[in-house]
């Protein structure tokens, strides 16, 4: 993983501005991650520690969260033993990715105590323990781990602190030159490969880092590779750098990435770096997680739709024979005098062909040449009025599989309210059962939560995530002269500029909006079509969100997500 024993000592440098401040708020946003408001150097900080499974980590960071309105129980405690102390020291145990918090509070009598915070930072098994620092014993953990799942390490609250299993790796900010040589296997191959197995901290990117400055990997270029990577870590020189890959993967660390080709781009700080990459992430994971039974829905309708629109072009085709039904009952009457019970099959004179051909006619054996002829007529008559009730069926087909696209765009870029809204209008179109409850007819009287970003000359524009906010944008807030936008042909926001007059760069900021928040995020070059709201308006019995417009012009944009977070309000 990115997140190595590099990363983690560069963010506990970084940290060591919080020492000394005094620890005014903690709050809970998720199951698994915490904010601290910190007060120090007379100014607020806010320490992000997270468990998460995927996105585990420890950080300064910039970016808000919404909080629950009730805090969960690991939060009220951590607030009864750790608001108002004092941090006393951060430090990371050798180079692992584990941190030690120590914070010196009072009892409720008034004596001083110590408490003590350690954040593991290991995939599924990451984990923030509190315990008592003098008895190193645990007060309570975000995650309980009982004897039934581990035997030799238990986390529950009275027990005793037991670190994690050792690896029995070396330091590498430690080791000398002799013992470098000693434990690599030039002949073996996979140099980098052997460094991660040797040396604590070390991730893969950081060995092939190390591999890649040595060039020709020998005894001499190896050692001048790793002792320049050990001494820019001795003294937290540190280069934090992201990187993107052409295959679209993304990467981070707190040295320069050489190694690596594809675009980047370097930070002045880790904390700025990390909540760069994680920008989103882990909440369209627990978007992912909480809206998993509405994605399949709206894919499952989605595709429904997709099958039905093949079956109705196949009643389609069959509807276009509707002319050839009709001369099989014409000619099968004028020969009804050649035609047997019983016959397969009748070869008659087609009148109708100007060269004198014949047609073969397929017959059921069962009927008689009348009733032949009568089942050809009824064939007609049926293909002939299905065809306007077919194309009508397939044009609902398509519009509702533009609506569930729609849909399934909102659902990437949803928040946990705007998933709510979404199920909400699910269940008013009815392809959800409703939920007649107390709470949700509070909901009904609220309004709807608009994104609000502010452009580099200080406009206001205004973004809805999902339809209901869409309509509520579009359809009721917005004034007849404020400038609309939205992608062209292509599902995404409603996007507003709150302002008459503005310049070239507002409007292409907002142009970046409503591309961002598009289906085609992550393509270039995205049309976006702008005009006044005065020509935007609702079909009567269109979906909701659905509008048309016109006096329309069009700029080309590509998404910039830095962007997005610079206009944030």
């Amino acid at each position: 993983m990115s997140f190595d024993g590099v990363v983690t000592r560069a963010v506990v440098h970084e940290l060591q501005a919080l020492s000394g401040g005094r620890t005014s708020k903690i709050y809970q946003p998720q199951a698994t991650e915490l904010i601290f408001q910190i007060r120090a150097g007379g100014k607020n900080h806010r320490l992000l520690v997270s468990a998460h499974p995927q996105f585990a980590r420890i950080q300064l960071t910039k970016e808000s969260y919404e909080n629950p309105k009730t805090p969960p129980m690991f939060c009220m405690f951590l607030r009864k033993h750790l608001e108002g102390s004092i941090v006393e020291s951060i430090q990371q145990f050798d180079l692992e990715r584990v941190v030690m918090i120590d914070f010196k509070t009072t009892d409720e009598i008034g004596d001083i105590t110590y408490k003590r915070m350690i954040v593991e930072i290991m995939g599924r098994h990451s984990n923030i323990i509190l315990l008592d620092r003098d008895k190193h014993m645990i007060l309570d953990s975000i995650k309980h781990i009982p004897p039934s799942i581990n035997r030799y390490r238990t986390v529950l609250p009275g027990q005793d602190y037991v670190a994690p299993p050792p690896q029995n790796k070396i330091n590498p900010l430690t080791v000398d030159e002799e013992t470098l040589l000693r434990k690599v296997d030039f002949n073996s191959g996979r140099l980098d490969k052997q460094l991660v197995s040797i040396f604590t901290g070390f991730s893969p990117l950081v060995a092939k880092e190390i591999i890649h400055r040595a060039g020709l990997a020998n005894s001499d270029t190896l050692t001048k590779a790793f002792f320049g990577m050990q001494a820019e870590l001795k003294a937290n020189d540190y280069h934090p750098q992201m990187a993107t890959t052409s295959q679209g993967k993304e990467f981070f660390s707190a040295v320069e990435l050489s190694h690596l080709d594809g675009e980047k781009k370097s930070f002045v700080s880790i904390g700025e770096m990390l909540d760069r990459y994680y920008y989103g992430k882990a909440e369209r994971d627990r978007v992912r997680q909480q809206a998993h039974d509405l994605e399949k829905l709206l894919q499952n309708e989605r595709n429904k739709n997709k099958k039905k629109i093949k079956k109705l072009e196949k009643t389609l085709d069959d509807a276009d024979k509707a002319q050839r039904y009709q001369l099989y009952g014409e000619l099968l009457t004028a020969h009804m005098h050649e035609v047997n019970r019983g016959d397969e099959e009748a070869e008659v004179m087609n009148y109708y062909d100007e060269n004198g051909g014949t047609v073969t006619i397929p017959l059921d054996a069962q009927k008689t040449p009348s009733e032949n002829a009568q089942r050809y007529f009824q064939k007609y008559n049926k293909a002939k009025n299905s065809v306007a009730v077919v194309k009508k069926q397939i044009r609902k087909a398509k519009r509702e599989i533009i609506y569930f696209d729609g849909l399934l765009q909102q659902m990437e870029s949803a928040a946990p309210k705007d998933v709510a809204e979404i199920r909400e209008e699910l269940e008013e179109e009815g392809y959800l059962k409703r939920r007649q409850t107390k709470r949700n007819k509070k909901k009904k009287n609220t309004k709807p939560q608009l994104e609000i970003y502010r452009s580099t000359e200080g406009i206001e524009i205004l973004v809805g995530k999902n339809n209901k906010q869409n309509e509520y944008l579009t359809n009721r807030l917005a004034n007849a002269n404020d400038t609309w936008l939205h992608t062209k042909d292509i599902p995404g926001s409603h996007v507003v500029i709150r302002n008459r007059e503005f310049n070239e760069t507002t409007l292409h900021e907002a142009a970046n909006l409503a591309s961002y928040f598009s289906k085609s995020k992550y393509s270039s070059s995205v049309p976006v079509d702008y005009t006044l709201i005065r020509y935007v308006r609702k079909p009567n019995g269109a979906k909701p969100g659905y509008v048309i417009y016109d006096n329309q012009q069009t700029l080309f944009v590509t998404p910039d997500e830095e962007m997005v977070r610079k206009l944030k309000k």
